[in-house]
């Protein structure tokens, strides 16, 4: 093993990408690619991981901390024989700004009536319609930790309403928070609701028939609005199209899906009142995320404490 702890890559980002990311960085280190099979991955100490291939905690057994590669880490946490070492989340400014401004964005988008204006666009129609000010609307944020913070702050600014609900109580200044025990009053001030939770098993499938029905049904833009940019496991997509078609929701704004790829055959394609994007409301910066394990490792290995580690008991 080199004299700085070697490291092995397994993000299922574009390989180019990872190796112009790679020029230049993790000096003084040995990097080893999980795709090379054949490539002997025992002296790994330490893994960067999105969607870690199924048997690489065998190839690589004596790893002593894994990085996240995204904000996300369920997919770490489901990858059989996952060794109880730290795993650390990655925290950059330049994710959490791509975030929010996705959020601010469909937001705006659904305040404003992109969707339905672009029908018209369509449809060659010259129509006027309604649009309410930001400041007659609620903005309620599932998932307050660094991304939903920073989203709620910046929709703030924008002049929405915003208030917040996460599983223990936050302070945040100048928005209205809520915790697990209060999720129906939070629900029922709520026209924009924008989902930013991690994956766990208390919120696998939260987003559902029953939660869309206590969203408040007679808000400025005549119905709820929804926005996922969370994981795709804390919605039900069956509820969440029953929903659209039942009105019970006047639309919605998906970046992640129950599965992905999104197949080409779901109904979310072709409904004028739903926004999709391709999980990249806040794709990972590769660089950004190398430079902040570097620091990490070199603290690692100075016998300081690591950041941002994953608490396993919570699933963030």
């Amino acid at each position: 093993m080199s004299e700085k702890g070697s490291v092995v890559i397994d993000l299922k980002f574009e390989r180019r990408d990872v190796d112009q990311a790679l020029a230049g960085a993790l000096a003084g280190r040995k990097v080893l690619h999980a795709s090379d099979k054949a490539v002997d991955l025992s002296t790994a100490s330490y893994a960067f991981l999105w969607k870690p291939d199924l048997d690489l905690f065998d190839r690589a057994p004596n790893l002593k901390v894994l990085f996240s590669g995204g904000a996300g880490v369920d997919s770490i946490l489901a990858t059989p024989g996952l060794p109880n070492i730290p795993i650390v989340r990655f925290v950059d400014e330049s994710l959490t700004t791509r975030m929010s401004e996705w959020v601010v964005l469909q937001c705006l988008s659904h305040l404003r009536q992109a969707p339905a204006y672009l029908v018209q666009q369509r449809a060659r129609i010259w129509k006027e319609l309604h649009q309410p000010e930001a400041k007659d609307l609620t903005v309620a944020i599932m998932g307050l930790g660094v991304l939903g913070q920073d989203s709620a702050r910046k929709l703030k600014i924008m002049g929405f309403n915003v208030i917040g609900w996460s599983r223990t109580k936050k302070v945040i200044e100048g928005i209205d928070t809520y915790d697990a025990s209060q999720l129906d009053a939070f629900l029922g001030r709520t026209d924009i609701l924008v989902g930013l939770l991690p994956l766990t098993d208390e919120t696998r499938g939260i987003f559902n028939g029953s939660l869309f029905s206590r969203l408040r049904q007679n808000g400025a833009l005549g119905a709820p609005v929804f926005i996922n940019a969370g994981r795709g496991g804390s919605q039900v997509e069956k509820d969440l199209i029953a929903a659209l078609d039942a009105k019970t929701l006047g639309g919605a704004s998906l970046d992640v899906f129950e599965h992905e790829p999104l197949s080409p055959d779901s109904r979310f394609w072709s409904m004028d009142n739903v926004i999709v994007t391709p999980h990249a409301a806040s794709a990972s910066d590769v660089r950004a995320l190398l430079r902040n394990a570097e620091v990490q490792m070199e603290r690692f290995e100075r016998g300081e404490p690591l950041q941002h580690v994953v608490d396993r008991t919570t699933g963030y």
